[in-house]
């Protein structure tokens, strides 16, 4: 339950950094504010974090090569960094499992998103996941 909302809050960070250019630090700090998460679930958060703001680039082309017929700016801010975090944990973290990973995002995507948003998101990283298994 913590890393769940390690990434609730790693979003929540994100989307304020996306939407209105606030600082990486000040954005985890306000994100942290409004969970209550041990050291272990903030390390984590802010391990999210400082990994998307890293390897933005990278995760954003990923992002636009597997959202057919999206372009990123015309996502929605909150499956937009939905998806960042969830592409760099597939990218760059080998501790979380690749199943972990699409199945939070789909997660904290029905939580935080619209009605279709779960769907969107899973269908994004799971078109992702399976060409990594052919």
């Amino acid at each position: 339950m913590q890393r769940r909302k390690a990434r609730e809050a790693a979003l929540q960070a994100l989307f304020q950094i996306d939407v209105v250019q606030a600082g990486g630090d000040e954005a985890v700090n306000y994100a942290l504010t409004m969970h209550d998460l041990d050291k272990a679930g903030e390390a984590f958060c802010r391990a999210l974090v400082d990994g998307v703001i890293a390897n933005r680039s990278e995760i954003d082309q990923t992002i636009s090569s597997w959202a057919a017929n999206w372009h990123l700016d015309r996502l929605a801010n909150v499956e937009r960094n939905i998806l960042r975090i969830a592409f760099y944990e597939l990218l760059y973290r080998t501790d979380i499992p690749e199943g972990v990973a699409i199945s939070e995002a789909v997660e904290v995507a029905k939580d935080f998103g619209d009605d279709n948003s779960g769907r969107f998101v899973n269908g994004i990283l799971g078109e992702f996941s399976r060409s990594r298994h052919k």
